[in-house]
């Protein structure tokens, strides 16, 4: 494996042209569409199985129909005008009886963040549902006051809580090694995320584990919404010697970068005889129930004491979703290079699907917002990604420039993004197709909104 250069050289050509075709990175589809009801583009990839993903994965994206209408869109009609959710809300409360225990033992897993959606699921488990969960959490890569905060929150009041923590040195070197690869500063996170709360079920034989919405309300196809149950290619694996971490296989993480099979093993999914000996099953609560997550959102405030971020979310105007982890900040920035999409895009394009806000006001929004770099937490979290030989004698040797600093991470930014995405013109970046190209009199009409809008304000939970 070679060492990760400080300079590779950018082929600018490609995004100076004028004239198609572009190159397309990552399978995306070459012709790039917009919504019809929300903001999202064709270029919205769908949800990763993490271990097999590297730098060759072609990316599924989300799907539109002929109207020119998203699998998102399409999936919160559907929750509008065909899903019985007394019936949905019935086979809940039939599957909570089912696994409810009355020897004082545990009786479910309820992973989450101590974010909004965490202390809904969890308290709607515990006091109207009278399930005893135990809660549980991978710890992000760098808590924000906040998060820290609303973590506390949600155990004072949810439920007894085990977090694992990998250790912090291998954390930011798998960190530091996703952004060369994949430019995916989350990716580690994400394995814990999906792969931590069925291993731990099957550490504490607990055969119920409970997530909340599904990835169908964001875009994922409509059909993974069909059933409660969660498609286990996501969180378990048969072959190490065909898995990936960070992009890399795993043999490479061991013979270059000193990692050991116990250093990786938190990050690894289940085996699937695993979960089927100890009888796993892994439900999506959002099956059950109509996910709205300013509902969440206000449920969280008025019942577990939840506090939204003191602040806006760099690039979004929200204040309440996503404010766990520093290290966020830096994934929704790197999703708007590498997919043309940002933070408010993806807010904003929520909150029309859930009816809060108007397509016009979203674009307004987006307009804004979108795109703008993360200054607040940058410097913690180049030090963070920062492989310092006196940390990583081994590692070290492995980066041309083991300090990470705003000038090579947005060197890094150049060479993932894609041409049929951006152009270059006269030293600057800009995207070729913007959905706020066009936009009408009335969207116009919000924009002075947006620049004062400081994030959603709290209103009581009815």
């Amino acid at each position: 494996m070679e060492i990760f250069k400080r300079n590779i050289p950018v082929d600018y050509s490609k995004y100076e042209k004028e004239t198609e075709p572009f190159e397309a990175k990552y399978g995306l589809p070459e012709d790039v569409k917009f919504c019809k009801k929300c903001l999202i583009s064709n270029q919205r990839p769908n949800s990763e199985v993490e271990h097999t993903h590297n730098i060759q994965t072609n990316k599924k994206t989300v799907a539109f129909n002929d109207e020119g209408v998203c699998d998102a869109c399409r999936y919160a009609e559907k929750k509008r005008e065909d899903i019985d959710w007394d019936e949905r809300e019935r086979e809940l409360s039939a599957l909570c009886d089912r696994f409810r225990r009355n020897d004082g033992e545990y009786d479910c897993l309820v992973p989450g963040s101590g974010g909004k959606d965490s202390h809904y699921a969890a308290y709607l488990f515990k006091y109207k549902y009278k399930m005893n969960p135990l809660l549980m959490t991978f710890s992000p890569h760098s808590y924000t006051p906040w998060g820290w905060d609303n973590l506390q929150a949600w155990i004072n009041g949810g439920g007894s809580h085990v977090m694992y923590t990998p250790m912090g040195r291998v954390y930011r070197l798998l960190t530091r090694i996703s952004v060369e690869t994949l430019f995916h500063p989350v990716q580690p996170f994400i394995f814990g995320l999906k792969n931590m709360a069925p291993k731990a079920a099957i550490t504490y034989k607990l055969p119920l584990v409970i997530y909340g919405e599904n990835e169908a309300e964001y875009g994922n196809p409509i059909d993974e919404n069909r059933i409660s149950l969660r498609d286990a290619r996501y969180y378990s694996f048969e072959d190490k010697s065909k898995t990936y971490i960070a992009g890399v296989p795993i043999s490479e993480l061991n013979d270059y970068f000193g990692l050991s099979d116990a250093d990786l093993k938190i990050f690894l999914p289940p085996r699937p005889a695993e979960l089927e000996k100890n009888k796993i099953q892994v439900h999506q609560l959002g099956y059950y129930l109509k996910w709205h997550p300013q509902r969440s959102y206000y449920y969280a405030t008025e019942e577990g004491g939840f506090k939204p971020s003191p602040e806006r979310s760099a690039g979004t105007h929200t204040k309440y979703s996503c404010i766990d982890d520093k290290m966020d900040d830096f994934h929704y920035y790197s999703y708007y290079i590498k997919f043309g999409m940002g933070r408010e895009t993806h807010d904003a394009s929520q909150e029309i699907r859930s009816g809060d806000i108007t397509r016009e006001e979203g674009l307004a929004l987006v307009k804004r917002y979108d795109g703008e770099f993360p200054e607040r937490f940058s410097e913690d979290l180049f030090k963070y990604m920062s492989i310092e030989p006196k940390e990583y004698p081994v590692a070290s040797k492995m980066f041309e420039q083991p300090t990470m600093d705003k000038d090579y991470f947005l060197h890094l930014a150049e060479r993932f993004r894609s041409p049929h995405i951006w152009k270059y013109k006269n030293g600057e970046w800009e995207l070729r197709h913007k959905v706020t190209d066009g936009m009408h009199s009335t969207a116009d009409g919000h924009e002075e909104e947006a620049k004062v809008w400081q994030g959603n304000v709290y209103k009581p939970f009815k």
